[in-house]
């Protein structure tokens, strides 16, 4: 069965690694398109066997994986893609070792089995959690060195301002190892080439655990400009500067460690093009080269009044019948076939049905889904592989009908109007021109959002449309918001204009006129960066620079013994403070610990854990409008609060034995130790102060507080450094008893 294939580039890094700005503003999704769809190859075409696979593995990775038999490793189908028809090759392993499963998987590509993407999950990480034995740096050196292996004589160039793209990865949990991320850029006369990137993770123990190598090259030599005769730099600022036409936006942010959303007010430039060509001056658009920009369009509303949702509320046999007529094709070859439906729940509330669906002809098949509103039977997410499948039969889809750009439009809005009308009146009509992809027969728009007369950053219907007008693909990007800020106190648009300009900076990269891939020839183009980032967002009240990830700084604090755990823990937003002043001796109060705990072994996003019924509360003093509400509840439901007093008492501190109570219980050992009667404190000369003899008794034996000169000090208050030290070794534990699994 043919499927969806992701593409393993960040979202965006080709346009904000090289400080490109567009009238759109950040993408949040990725759209599935026809060039990611893979096409299985027949059995009998598929010459390459599974032991030259295997054996080209093993010379790839001397002696990593010695102890993996020819049983061990499994060989798919052979496949390729609609824009490149290069054969891979997907390997995939696994084995049992000493109880705990090896697996992974590699993929090769074209007859010298050329390595494309890897990806390894080793039995034993315990090296690579906090603190991880390879330092950032470290990693970085491995990281160089494995994209040497497989540069095949390109120089590949390390981006250095990537680490936002893998910003939430950041923020996990203790029992979780460090991985470090690298993205490593082709270059040409020491020029990076935009859409020619490596990517390599990194273990904290020093495994290489994922690599990909990506190119829209395609197959055949690439030309490139050559670097005489550039427009002089301060022309093309001077040009840029002159267009910036900054937009004052709202910016959406998904934060995933509380799985909310914030908003900010904005100022972004909205522009037409995304560059100017180094050798001629002309504007990079969504459509080649131009000498002239198009004119920026007035922001105009699709509808003014809301519309009649498309049905109110469907069933699973309604949501059958949409789909068969979506998705019917008038062909005796080709069978249609709904494999599942499901219902289930988005992020923001929304009830979805999903339903998986695939097209079975003779020699093989396509696979993917649609999602639809079970509200309102709109629409969210559609993309059509009818050509490709009329193609895979020897039909020719193609036709001499070719709509213009302005009738494509129409032809969009009315399909908008069919299929998703109740929101029309939140969206307004493209502010950039469309992207056309002549090689597919598509016009591509994009609806962005507009509330309180402003865009919404990143929250537009995509919509795209092939040339006979028939509807391609349609995906909806909305972020519920709960308030949204006013436009009071923001800076002018003049002072935000003087902050760009002075920040503006340019950027020399290769750059295809079009990402088509039998396009070869590579031109300089001048990129604009603003304040030497990717970030093209300033805060329209505070005159900072942001951005569409969440990217924060964290303040650094100072201690004599907890200095480096006490910062892990802020970076990592489990433990919080205002600034670097904090003062980390201060004793700690029951609920800030409870948090830290939690935070630090558990997935906790608030807001996740509803009641299970109304008015519950395990504790009188912690009711459901309590700060410590969720958190409590959490540790209740993981066992390490019991309920037996009816207050928590959130504002007392914490006491050494009260936290070796919580750590003991974390770790699952709660039954053995309450039976206080089988432990003795040999060698704890305040033993006779300990009421809970058995958790203390674990939690000294086991390294997690330990007792300081032959005195556990049981009522002495912990202090935060403590609490940070002591936390960091329970993690530790959880992850050795293979206990780690109950906080998912």
């Amino acid at each position: 069965m043919v499927k969806l294939n992701k593409i393993g580039i960040p979202i965006m890094t080709l346009a904000m690694s090289f400080g490109m700005v567009t009238a759109v503003g950040a993408e949040t999704v990725e759209q599935p398109t026809a060039k990611n769809l893979q096409i299985q190859v027949a059995s009998t075409d598929n010459i390459v066997t599974k032991n030259e696979v295997v054996k080209r593995f093993k010379e790839l990775f001397p002696k990593k994986f010695d102890s993996l038999t020819l049983n061990d490793f499994y060989l798919s189908t052979a496949h390729y893609y609609p824009e490149d028809e290069t054969i891979r090759y997907d390997l995939s392993f696994s084995k049992l070792v000493q109880g705990k499963e090896i697996y992974g998987s590699a993929t090769f590509r074209g007859d010298n089995l050329e390595l494309e993407s890897f990806h390894f999950e080793p039995t034993d990480k315990k090296g690579a959690l906090f603190p991880a034995k390879v330092t950032k740096e470290d990693a970085q050196k491995l990281a160089e060195d494995f994209v040497k292996k497989f540069a095949n004589g390109k120089q590949y160039k390390l981006d250095k301002n990537n680490d936002e793209y893998y910003y939430y990865y950041s923020n996990q949990l203790l029992t979780e190892p460090i991985q470090y991320y690298f993205t490593f850029t082709n270059t040409e006369e020491n020029v990076e080439i935009a859409d020619q990137k490596m990517e390599v993770a990194v273990l904290g123990n020093g495994d290489i655990v994922q690599y990909y190598q990506y190119s829209a090259s395609g197959n055949g030599k690439n030309t490139f400009d050559k670097k005489d005769k550039l427009v002089n730099e301060k022309d093309v600022i001077s040009k840029i500067k002159d267009n910036l036409n900054l937009q004052l936006q709202y910016q959406v942010n998904y934060d995933y460690r509380t799985d909310k959303n914030n908003v900010q007010l904005v100022y972004t430039p909205v522009t037409q093009h995304s560059g100017v060509n180094a050798l001629t001056g002309q504007w990079l658009t969504n459509n080649g080269f131009s000498e002239t920009l198009p004119q920026n369009p007035k922001v105009e509303k699709l509808v003014q009044q809301p519309l009649k949702p498309r049905q109110e509320g469907i069933t699973i046999e309604d949501a059958k019948e949409i789909a068969q007529k979506l998705l019917t094709i008038d062909s005796d070859k080709i069978k249609l076939r709904l494999d599942s439906i499901e219902e289930s729940t988005t992020r923001e509330g929304k009830e979805i049905i999903s339903i998986s669906y695939s097209y079975e002809y003779r020699n093989g098949g396509y696979g993917t889904s649609i999602e639809l509103d079970k509200q309102t039977g709109e629409l969210v997410h559609y993309y059509s592989v009818k050509n490709e499948v009329l193609r895979e039969v020897g039909e020719d889809p193609s036709t001499d009908k070719k709509l213009t750009s302005d009738e494509a439009l129409t032809q969009a809005i009315n399909h908008l109007k069919e299929w998703v009308p109740s929101s029309l009146h939140e969206y307004i009509k493209p502010i950039s021109e469309p992207s056309t992809d002549d090689e597919y027969g598509v016009y591509n728009f994009s609806f962005p959002r507009i509330v309180n007369g402003l865009v919404v950053s990143g929250n537009e219907i995509s919509v795209a449309i092939n040339f006979d007008g028939s509807l391609n693909s349609l995906f909806v990007n909305k972020l519920e918001v709960e308030e949204w800020p006013t436009t009071e106190d923001v800076l002018t648009k003049e002072a935000a204009e003087k902050i760009f300009n002075e920040a503006l900076s340019l950027k020399l990269a290769y750059v295809k006129e079009n990402y088509k891939a039998e396009t070869k020839h590579y031109s300089l183009v001048y990129t604009p960066i603003f304040n030497e980032k990717s970030s093209t967002f300033l805060d329209a009240k505070s005159g900072k620079w942001t951005s569409p990830y969440g990217v924060k700084e964290y303040p650094i604090v100072s201690h004599n013994t907890a200095e480096e755990e006490l910062n892990y823990l802020i970076q990592n937003n489990i433990l919080e403070v205002k600034d670097s002043k904090f003062n980390a001796e201060t004793t700690v109060k029951k609920g800030e610990a409870l948090k830290v705990l939690i935070k630090s072994i558990s997935y906790f996003y608030e807001g996740a854990y509803p009641q299970e019924e109304e008015g519950h509360q395990s504790f009188e003093d912690i009711s459901p409008d309590n700060p410590y509400y969720q958190i409590v509840e959490r540790a209740v439901s993981l066992g390490i609060l019991d309920t037996e007093k009816p207050e928590f008492n959130s504002s007392a501190n914490i006491t050494r034995e009260e936290l070796a109570v919580w750590y003991i219980k974390a770790l699952g050992l709660n039954q053995a130790a309450k039976h206080s009667e089988i432990y003795q404190l040999k060698g704890i000369k305040d033993a006779k102060d300990v009421a809970n003899t058995g958790y203390v008794a674990l939690a000294e034996a086991l390294d997690i507080l330990p007792a300081e000169n032959g005195l556990f000090y049981p009522k002495k208050a912990v202090t935060y450094a403590e609490l940070a030290v002591s936390t960091i070794q329970l993690a530790h534990k959880v992850y050795e008893n293979g206990t780690s699994f109950r906080y998912y």
